[in-house]
């Protein structure tokens, strides 16, 4: 690898330390991948520079020869294994974190992939807007993330996905160049053909490859409300509008057919109220009935986290005051009390469901909580509507930190997110639920579920000792059970999380062998030379899987 000759063309850093090295060889999956360099350009000009430097490099080497690689990397909390890879690692956040102007009248704002969403946030809170679709990692990830990943979160039941709401972007594709994408009419479409130059011919071979097979596409669609597998060449074009919208296959990509550089997203505005109904569920069998009944009322969001995640809220809860401070932290410990006496009463829940709605106001927000909580005494749960926001925001705390507490404090073993994505059709929990725990407890594993159970979609983090080299083949035979559960019930591997190591050699299980074809084609076209993230998406094996496990270096 010649660094330099990378040096004379690009304006950032570049660095080979082995303490660099070590930090970007993790990001939040299980896997481990020991890069050659981290890179940090300072523009998009940088990134361009970048590509055109590894197609060189690459044009010098031998078959035989291991070729320059590139990955995208933003906060690293891809629990995928995306953000990894053994050649270079392309990291915005040290430069690349300018945020736009949110424009309040077109509701829309536009960032580079560094910019954490945290700071996003705020920015558009300033100007009463919000992007909806934000994940539980909202105080940790970036926005290259939640575009590579096709992010959501608690609000997905009523707002969609990232893929809703990117509307344009600027990507750097394999020639080197940065384009800029965004949706065509039919005509539009027939004049970026009419070029005839690299991006004609991209957008030419596409469009000739969906319209030939555009029912089988069509019907490859995971019919489920969310996903994140495979790429998704049944949204990019419709028939009926004649829009064709290449953004809706470089969302949820993963960096693998180019690196996007910017991003425009739209906005919504934020109902200044919200306020959540807890459901405290001593047995999951009729959750599937439960959240039937609560989608009918079209709540902001319908979230859940089970027994284990508050059992350690409790435990650590002094955890919470390094974060919050002392006020905050008092009030957090208040707004426990009511869940401490249910407790008391009635056991640890074996879920507590979240149903969260939006207004104007408080009145309109309590009236609409009272009417659901009315509405679901049939079923005989314990029930709590929260009496201001702070007691509001303690579930919310619990739901998004359980997966911190057990990366913290469970010794010996730690958090294995290998199985963390799966949806179903909500109406098939009843069944579903029953039968994923079977396979879990059969195996002996101690594990959170999390989840937006109005999609039908779980987060299921079991703790594994990974010592244990046998734990790798562990992983993979439990992976096999549980998607294959998952499929029949007509579900997908992942909803939000996306594919990276831990899941690609699962995808012709869900797919089959000719959508699998046209996702291999569709990567061909993008990135005939595998510069951009190689083995996400298309080309991993489960042996690659296995073998790039962590496993903690005083072996058992």
């Amino acid at each position: 690898m010649n660094l330099e000759a990378l040096k004379s063309a690009f304006k950032g850093d570049i660095e080979t330390d082995q303490s660099v090295l070590e930090k970007y060889s993790q990001d939040a999956s299980l896997f481990q991948l020991y890069p050659l360099a981290v890179v940090f350009p300072h523009d998009a000009a940088d990134v361009c520079a970048l590509v055109k430097w590894a197609n060189a490099e690459n044009a010098k080497l031998r078959p035989e020869e291991k070729k320059i690689s590139i990955t995208a990397r933003s906060a690293g909390t891809c629990m995928s294994g995306g953000a990894i890879n053994e050649s270079v690692i392309c990291d915005f956040t040290r430069y690349m974190n300018i945020l736009g102007e949110v424009n309040a009248d077109e509701k829309i704002v536009v960032t580079q992939p560094g910019v954490f969403y945290r700071d996003f946030e705020k920015a558009t809170f300033a100007k009463n807007l919000m992007y909806p679709a934000f994940p539980a990692s909202k105080e940790i990830c970036a926005m290259g993330g939640i575009v590579g990943n096709n992010g959501a979160g608690e609000k997905t039941l009523r707002y969609g996905k990232a893929e809703d709401y990117v509307i344009a972007t600027k990507v750097v594709f394999n020639d080197g160049n940065e384009y800029v994408v965004k949706p065509l009419s039919k005509e539009e479409l027939d004049a970026k053909i009419a070029q005839n130059d690299f991006e004609g011919n991209l957008y030419k071979s596409l469009f000739d490859t969906i319209e030939k097979n555009y029912d089988a596409i069509k019907n490859a669609k995971p019919k489920v409300s969310k996903n994140s597998a495979g790429y998704f060449l049944w949204n990019i074009y419709d028939k009926k509008t004649g829009v064709f919208d290449l953004n809706k296959l470089i969302v949820g990509s993963q960096g693998t057919l180019g690196i996007v550089t910017e991003a425009t997203f739209k906005l919504v505005d934020v109902e200044p109220v919200t306020n959540v109904l807890a459901i405290y569920m001593d047995k999951i069998d009729r959750i599937g009935d439960l959240a039937a009944k609560l989608v009918t009322f079209n709540p902001e969001s319908i979230e859940s986290f089970d027994d284990y995640s508050l059992k350690l809220a409790f435990k650590f809860f002094f955890d919470f005051l390094g974060e919050m401070g002392l006020w905050e932290f008092i009030k957090l410990g208040i707004a426990m009390i009511p869940d401490g006496i249910k407790i008391l009463r009635g056991g640890i829940p074996k879920l507590i469901v979240l149903v969260e709605v939006a207004g104007n106001t408080e009145k309109e927000v309590k009236a609409k909580l009272v009417e659901i909580e009315s509405s679901i005494k049939e079923f005989g749960f314990q029930t709590h509507i929260a009496r201001n926001a702070a007691e509001a925001n303690k579930y919310w705390r619990i739901r998004r930190e359980s997966f911190n507490l057990l990366r913290k404090h469970v010794h010996g073993k730690r958090t294995a997110p290998f199985i963390d994505d799966i949806i179903v059709p909500p109406a098939t929990l009843p069944e579903f639920m029953p039968k994923i725990q079977k396979i879990l407890d059969n195996a002996g594993f101690v594990y959170t579920i999390a989840g937006h159970v109005g999609n039908g979609n779980f987060h299921i983090i079991p703790l594994m000792d990974m010592h244990v080299p046998a734990n790798r083949e562990l992983i993979l035979n439990i992976s096999d059970k549980v998607y294959d559960l998952v499929l029949s019930y007509g579900g997908s591997l992942t909803a939000e999380h996306n594919d990276g190591i831990v899941r690609t050699p699962y995808l012709e299980k869900m797919y089959g062998p000719f959508i699998i074809g046209l996702f291999k084609f569709t990567k061909s076209l993008f990135d005939p030379k595998t510069i951009f993230n190689p083995g996400k998406k298309v080309g991993d094996t489960r042996d690659y899987l296995r073998d790039h496990i962590r496993i903690e270096k005083d072996i058992k």
